[in-house]
């Protein structure tokens, strides 16, 4: 059966799309440059149709959030009934089951052996803030080591562990006392990697040879955080090695290991946390984003002999609001139902595809991820690998006129993160628009 989308019946903007553009530049805090002038309607599906009609295939998800697509008849119904029992009360003093139902189905599928308790806030940088608390007041440290290339959130806490990009902190200083950064994983980049498929950890030779030695005692640290796949950083895919020796480092010097699966949690990776990818057993684990399909709500995990805050040293008015909690109930549903490993599968096929086909064009350095949370490095020169942020812009601008959605990380990679629902047909389609549009370009 034919796709009835992408469908474009005009040049874009449309005349409503104009006009809503003209009425935000009246009144809204103009902190966010858009790439493209999408004014979105409704969601069905992997499907996004604008104020004047035109249907979009959607392949960034609200930043990967809309995990079961836009709208899932499921999701809907579940946030539906709940509503109309009760819409608040407010988990820090009262209690109600489904909140208690999420947190029993999440605490049995902890990444790691043992028994897992739950804390649920409203996004991934309340969560983030949790964690950086909870590793502090449980370990009597004061210390949190980053990466670069992180992007954990734009609150004080976590914009201070935030290192993706500079305009993100540009400004709000003074940050988060004795929060530091090393060198993530950029496998992609080292040619020990490409060459022979080894690992020579040279990056955390950073941290233990000089970071350790010269600046950072390891008996002060609390945590370090780390995506196990980065996102904002440019959806970076990190050796097995990396992340192995990473978890014997901090064991090593009893340091909380703190994994941030917001963007890559939640199914997105073909498993439902990536840390599952590479064997890797946090202590903590941060999960928003996908949790709930498009509500808001986030959870900060961690491990029962971890989880032991001073009482009333943290908490959330809205945090696992019982509307949000009901999404996630529905969601979990869903991705445990196949949609994880419809992303595996989809995502593989997605992957092979996109290296025969774009990885052709010039501008293609890179083509890497896990299930559907894929990255095209835009170069550039393939040989030297130089980021090229201009041609990025232009191939999603690009796409867009075309009927794609697409947004980007890093200094110039191309995110895939459509919904766990897509199919290989969609996969094609997307594929066949970013083939045409890099040959409309020229690049």
């Amino acid at each position: 059966m034919a796709k009835n989308y992408p469908h474009l019946a005009m040049p874009l903007p449309g005349p409503k799309a104009k006009a809503m553009i003209e009425r935000d530049a009246r009144v809204m805090s103009q902190n966010y440059s858009k790439d493209y002038p999408l004014v979105a309607a409704r969601g069905e599906g992997v499907v996004i149709v604008d104020v004047d009609g035109n249907r979009f295939l959607d392949f960034g998800t609200g930043i990967a959030v809309t995990a079961t697509g836009h709208s899932h008849p499921k999701v809907v119904d579940a946030i539906k009934k709940q509503a109309e029992t009760f819409i608040h009360m407010c988990y820090t003093d009262f209690y109600y089951d489904n909140l208690i139902t999420l947190g029993e189905r999440l605490s049995k599928r902890g990444p790691a052996p043992g028994d897992w308790r739950v804390f649920f806030a409203n996004s991934g940088a309340e969560v983030v803030e949790g964690a950086i608390k909870l590793a502090r007041v449980v370990t009597g440290r004061q210390k949190v080591i980053g990466f670069y290339g992180a992007f954990h959130g734009r609150t004080y806490g976590a914009m201070s562990l935030t290192a993706s990009k500079l305009v993100q902190k540009r400004g709000y200083a003074p940050f988060l006392p004795e929060v530091y950064h090393t060198h993530y994983a950029n496998c992609y980049r080292c040619p020990v990697n490409k060459e022979s498929g080894t690992c020579k950890l040279d990056c955390l030779d950073l941290l233990t040879e000089t970071m350790f030695v010269h600046t950072v005692n390891p008996d002060e640290v609390a945590a370090i955080i780390v995506e196990p796949v980065q996102g904002e950083g440019g959806y970076v895919v990190p050796h097995p090695d990396f992340l192995k020796r990473l978890r014997e480092l901090t064991r090593k010097y009893g340091i909380l290991l703190i994994a941030d699966e917001v963007q890559c949690g939640m199914g997105r990776t073909g498993k439902l946390f990536a840390s599952e990818h590479f064997d890797l057993q946090p202590d903590i684990v941060t999960l928003a984003k996908g949790i709930a399909s498009g509500m808001p709500l986030a959870a900060l995990m961690a491990r029962a002999d971890v989880m032991k805050w001073n009482d009333g040293g943290h908490g959330s008015t809205f945090g696992g609001n019982p509307v949000s909690a009901a999404a996630a109930l529905a969601t979990l549903d869903l991705l445990e139902g196949g949609l994880i490993d419809n992303a595996a599968k989809v995502g593989k096929y997605l992957m092979d595809i996109s290296k025969k086909t774009l990885g052709a064009h010039k501008c293609v350095g890179d083509v890497r991820g896990l299930g559907l949370m894929i990255g095209l490095d835009i170069v550039k020169d393939k040989a030297t690998k130089e980021p090229d942020g201009a041609t990025r812009l232009k191939i999603i601008q690009e796409c867009f006129n075309r009927g794609l959605i697409l947004i980007g990380c890093g200094k110039s990679t191309i995110r895939l993160a459509p919904a766990l629902t897509i199919d290989t047909e969609d996969a094609d389609i997307a594929v066949r628009i970013l083939d045409e549009a890099m040959t409309a370009l020229g690049v």
